[in-house]
């Protein structure tokens, strides 16, 4: 039988051989891309420490973030580290073009249920200023343009109209303490009394709405937790578009049970489509802790942002 036509040279073999070879390494190399997941995501979503706790320390988990193609980080506890540590997380950041979220300015003292900003003494209150004048150095360190602030508790003897005055007062005074310091803004967390938070003053974003327009400063926003609003209120998307002047930061933790986004009812493909019409460029803390332990739950994790990133 006659074979010329079908019979490869030896310069083909050799060609196809390297070509095969490269199509191989390039499914290798693709695949490693997909285990790592080492894609920059699209939007600032921020872990925490303990978001990837097998990984090691914070440093170590902020390297491996990083890897995994998140461009921010968060850390509540920042204010309450050592100043070395701040530098450490800084630079660790910085190195690896990583933005940084917010951090808690004031802390509240949960087991006291304090402090109560609408009390009818001053002494929370100053206690309170002092604290946001304290915190503009870990801003500083970090390079961070928001921090958390939790307006306190009520004071059930006292009429709420009366404690929103207070609040409102005192946070004016605040603003006045880091509008000296541009680009930094302090974020206001309505938190749910219904799960989690029972006997906190601000417990809805409308509410946070009217404490910041009576404030009427760029230095005080709104934090948006969805997993808190959800809980309290519900509404998201519709409470977002009224209050989104005055919003200032956002958080996702799903609802219920505060994990990642698909473990409960929120519709977060929906909510980040609507983050995205309205150009939403800050940081979107992951507020939230995993649903399943060890690395099959941070790869859970990193899957289920990846999800919501392409919607």
């Amino acid at each position: 039988m006659a074979r010329g036509p079908l019979t490869m040279s030896r310069r083909a073999v050799i060609a196809s051989g390297a070509a095969a070879a490269t199509v191989a390494s390039g499914l290798v190399a693709a695949q490693r891309r997909r285990g790592s997941n080492a894609a920059r995501f699209s939007l600032g979503f921020a872990p925490h420490e303990g978001s990837f706790a097998s990984r090691g320390g914070r440093l170590e988990q902020i390297a491996y973030a990083a890897d995994q193609g998140f461009t921010a980080w968060e850390d509540n506890e920042a204010a309450g580290r050592t100043v070395a540590e701040q530098e450490a997380m800084a630079r660790a950041l910085q190195q690896r073009g990583m933005t940084m979220g917010v951090f808690v300015a004031s802390m509240p003292r949960w087991s006291q249920s304090r402090p109560i900003l609408g009390a009818n003494d001053d002494a929370d209150r100053e206690a309170f200023l002092a604290d946001i004048r304290q915190s503009i150095d870990v801003a500083k360190r970090l390079s961070a343009t928001r921090m958390t602030v939790v307006t306190g508790f009520l004071d059930a003897k006292l009429p709420l109209d009366i404690q929103t005055a207070r609040v409102i007062d005192v946070m004016r005074r605040a603003a006045d303490i880091v509008a000296a310091h541009p680009g930094l803004a302090m974020v206001m967390e309505p938190l749910n009394t219904r799960t989690n938070h029972p006997g906190v003053y601000m417990q809805s974003i409308a509410q946070g709405y009217a404490v910041a327009r009576g404030v009427n400063s760029p230095a005080v926003k709104i934090l948006a937790d969805v997993y808190h609003e959800q809980i309290q209120s519900g509404n998201l998307i519709p409470t977002l578009g009224t209050c989104w002047d005055e919003i200032g930061y956002i958080q996702f933790g799903d609802n219920p049970g505060r994990k990642e986004p698909g473990t409960g009812e929120i519709n977060f493909a929906n909510v980040v489509r609507w983050l995205r019409a309205k150009r939403y460029a800050g940081v979107i803390g992951m507020e939230h802790g995993n649903s399943v332990d060890g690395r099959a739950g941070e790869d859970r994790l990193i899957a289920a942002y990846r999800m919501i990133d392409q919607a």
